[in-house]
């Protein structure tokens, strides 16, 4: 979901990654970077004391603080973080440009300790804290069903049901000092009185003397009768037999080196215009997933929902599947069936707000009562204007208790490998993003204007999470690029492993609908996809879910529209639009996955160039489910050309595999020309070069590269098997030749020691590899690539023939790595850890490599509800 509506991001001189004239080589952009950025940095950040150490009162600040669970006690047990330091924040030694925000870091850090030091206190720690769901709700407990409700608002209360006629003046609830209702009903005969997959509902009085019905807010299923229009939401009681209790069989896959997400929503992953089940998807959807090599699946909407058209972030039952692809244990089925095909599964989880609705959402719960009474705040802080939805307060302790059970309940009753957290940008601010513009200067990031209640909150949950499951994935979804966002708890950072890069997809669509393709600036490419903060990874992606939502297209159908509809047949030759289309549907999702981070992410149907957009049923379609659908035929039909576009997203994924190129903190731009609109860099162990020009094939094309040596192409888009025109050779072998002195940058080219020619035509982009550190792989040649680089052979048959006038290359031989050293690693962007790298400096070139701030390049998000 766009977090911030009216979000805007602009350049600031104080944390741009390179700054360069238009052509310039990249000792230019090297040299121009340091000096921007050195002078931005004593200028720009101007020392914070908005958060003072004596205005630190942690205890004087928490507005409630109860404790019911049995085990809440003193304890002097030593907290799980206490390494965490208020005076030496590591966070400051990774990033010294935050040093003049100390005070803040130490007050919210602070702020994390104590309230980590009560819940230590009152509840006998954050693993007994975190597991409210064992108390509240519904749960068995000595031959009886004992059912909690946290509603201080109310005056009476009633459990009420199918088991009991809906009458509940016999299940009258009590209530204790901390607000909390609760009632024990035995069971009858050795049989629960409370019949599984029965529905139930809580009934209270409040101030005015009105009785409401309202879903149990620790429900773990909800349901609504599909026959009655507009019916409302029933909490379910869900407590199956063991016969029909789902058993996991299958152990979580290993975390890999880079995440490959293949983001999906179960219920429009049919082909059929209808809502799918969870079953389908895993017997239907997954092994497609697992085909195109994706590691990762992040399912979406997995929360209830009683609109559908939200997509899933207005939830109105945090533990609850959505019941409309299934039940609980279908859900299992899914998961377990993923990981035993390798693929981790993460879940879109939703704490930065929640629905409005009264009846069927946790919202039925406030009657107006004071916001230490309630989930939410109150007043305008607790509504969101632009989403319609309502805000947590995120300093309350039986809040803290909800959402952070909330967490360890999906990840230890579900199995899954980790969260994306949606909304994080309206949870980290108090003006929750809107109408703001993040330039990069730190003070909009630390003052009075952010959450630290928030703050705390996603502290906490990380810390949780790695607690319960140290290889989870936790992704941010945050627009701002706050600093510190993904650096670790420990540090005084929040403690996220990802941040989405949001600005990527922007500016792809801003130069689709709005730029020629003689105006794409290469520059701009290279700098939008590399402007991420240096030691805090980035999650790229070309193109958003929310990009293809009515009113807008998805990006195939931007780039080739009503073409889709007559031109993908390969029984005809592809049309001027079409060719330009499926060339560059290719290139923007290559580049962004190979210079935009550390992971990547493609949404359901996307990696085939799926048309058209996204409209859910609702009353202004005639609850048509015709575009909420994915049209898998389209991919399956052999003589159209969605083939092309799936075979080389499986391939990228494929090439990642085997090269590991994500997960590298090697990544050097040595060329960006505006004239040939070439960029050339280095990513790991490969060479990619991408010709944007929509006209010039370039033979003998001169590239920089770092280790001498002999290279063969890994990846070509042009390839035929990828709907190109097989113009580049995949049986030829490139020779390095020296430039000028090692070490001495001036007198190589493109501040490389070595170079080799390549034949780069128009609208292509290929990734080449050194054969000497990789002697037993085979020419990558089919969109098979898995085939190809997997079997040892003596040589791959080259399906792609060489152009006629192909690029002459000079078959010297090879310097020996003796003869010439290799230069140290420009790290224009990495991660600490990896010991092929100064985390600092590039020593060769001695240039400090800068701490990268936010993004920033204009983009507006908005969020649309259908």
């Amino acid at each position: 979901m766009n977090v911030a509506v009216g979000v805007q991001a602009t350049n600031s001189v104080g944390s741009l990654l390179f700054s360069a004239n238009r052509g310039s080589t990249s000792k230019e952009l090297i040299l121009a970077q340091t000096s921007a950025l050195n002078c931005g940095s004593k200028n720009l950040f101007r020392h914070n004391t908005l958060h003072s150490k004596s205005k630190v009162d942690v205890v004087q600040r928490m507005k409630y603080c109860p404790a019911i669970s049995a085990s809440a006690t003193e304890s002097s047990q030593t907290m799980e973080n206490a390494e965490v330091e208020t005076e030496n924040l590591g966070i400051l030694d990774v990033d010294p440009s935050l040093e003049p925000y100390k005070d803040h870091f130490e007050y919210r850090v602070k702020r994390y300790v104590d309230q980590t030091q009560l819940i230590e206190n009152y509840e006998g720690g954050l693993e007994q804290f975190s597991q409210g769901y064992l108390k509240f709700g519904f749960n068995r407990e000595e031959g009886s069903i004992v059912y909690r409700e946290w509603a201080p608002a109310a005056q009476e209360a009633q459990l009420i049901g199918d088991f009991n006629g809906w009458d509940g003046s016999n299940y009258k609830m009590e209530k204790n000092q901390f607000g909390v209702w609760s009632i024990r009903i035995p069971d009858s005969g050795g049989k629960s009185i409370i019949p599984h997959n029965s529905r139930v509902k809580f009934r209270f009085k409040h101030g005015n003397g009105i009785w409401v019905d309202r879903i149990p807010a620790w429900i773990k299923y909800a349901t609504v009768d599909p026959s009655r229009f507009a019916a409302p939401y029933d909490g379910v009681y869900w407590e199956p037999p063991p016969e029909e209790s789902y058993q996991f069989q299958h152990p979580r896959p290993p975390k890999p080196k880079a995440p490959r997400i293949y983001e999906a929503h179960v219920g429009m992953s049919s082909s059929e215009p209808r809502v799918n089940s969870y079953r389908e998807f895993a017997d239907d959807v997954l092994p497609r997933i697992k085909a195109n090599n994706y590691n990762t699946v992040q399912l979406m909407a997995v929360m209830e929902h009683s609109y559908y058209a939200s997509f899933g972030y207005h939830v109105t039952n945090f533990f609850a599947v959505s019941s409309r692809s299934g039940n609980p244990e279908d859900l299992k089925y899914l998961i377990d069936k993923a990981h035993s095909l390798g693929l981790r599964v993460l879940m879109d989880v939703v704490h930065s707000h929640a629905s409005n609705n009264v009846t069927d959402g946790l919202n039925g719960f406030d009657v107006g009562q004071s916001s230490q009474e309630s989930y939410f705040h109150t007043g305008d802080r607790g509504y969101h204007k632009l989403w319609d939805s309502r805000l947590f307060n995120y300093a309350n302790w039986e809040v803290l208790r909800f959402l952070l059970s909330n967490v360890r309940w999906w990840l230890e009753e579900y199995r899954f490998d980790g969260f994306r957290f949606d909304g994080v940008t309206s949870m980290l601010y108090h003006h929750h993003g809107i109408n703001m513009g993040f330039s990069g200067n730190y003070n909009e990031y630390f003052s009075e204007a952010t959450d630290v209640d928030a703050v705390v909150y996603l502290m906490l949950a990380n810390r949780l999470i790695y607690n319960i499951f140290p290889d989870a994935t936790v992704i941010a979804e945050d627009v701002s690029g706050m600093p510190g966002l993904c650096r670790p708890v420990s540090e005084g950072g929040v403690g996220f492993n990802y941040r989405l890069a949001m600005a990527i997809p922007d500016k792809w669509i801003d130069y689709l609908k709005n730029k020629k393709d003689e105006e794409w600036s290469m520059n701009e490419i290279m700098l939008s996809l590399t402007n991420r903060r240096y030691t805090e990874k980035c999650v790229a992606y070309a193109e958003s879910h929310d990009q293809g939502i009515v009113g807008d297209k998805t990006m195939a159908f931007l780039l080739m529209d009503q073409e889709m509809y007559t031109g993908m047949s390969c029984l005809t030759e592809a049309s001027p639009i079409v060719d330009r289309g499926i060339a560059l549907h290719k290139m923007i999702h290559f580049i962004t996955m190979a210079l935009g981070g550390e992971g990547y992410l493609n949404f359901m149907g996307n990696e085939f160039g799926h048309p058209e957009w996204i409209d859910f049923p609702r009353e202004g379609n005639g609850w048509n489910y015709d575009m909420c659908r994915r049209q898998w035929n389209l991919l399956d039909t052999d003589h159209l050309r969605y083939k092309f576009l799936n075979a080389f997203n499986r391939a990228m994924n494929l090439l990642d595999e085997k090269f590991s190129f994500l997960s590298s903190s090697k990544q050097i731009v040595s060329s960006t020309n505006e004239e040939d609109k070439v960029i050339v860099f280095e990513r790991g162990d490969l060479v990619f070069v991408f010709n944007f020009h929509p006209e010039n094939t370039y033979e003998g094309y001169k590239i920089g590269c770092d280790l001498p040596g002999k290279y063969r192409v890994a990846l070509d888009s042009d390839a035929l098997d990828f709907g190109g025109r097989g113009r580049v050779g995949h049986d030829v072998d490139h020779f390095t030749n020296p430039e000028g002195i090692p070490g001495v940058p001036e007198t190589n080219f493109n501040n490389r020691p070595n170079s080799f020619k390549v034949l780069s035509p128009a609208r292509t982009c290929v990734a080449y590899y050194r054969v000497e550190d990789y002697p037993d792989e085979t020419v990558a040649t089919t969109t098979i690539v898995a085939d190809s680089l997997e079997e040892e052979t003596d040589g791959a048959e080259d399906v792609s023939p060489v152009l006629k006038k192909s690029a002459p290359v000079e078959k010297s031989a090879a310097p020996s790595l003796e003869d010439i050293p290799s230069t140290e690693k420009i790290m224009v962007s990495g991660q600490p850890g990896d010991s092929d790298c100064n985390p600092s400096t590039a020593s060769d070139f001695k240039i400090s490599v800068p701490l990268l701030s936010s993004t920033h390049f204009p983009f507006v998000r908005g969020y649309l509800l259908v």
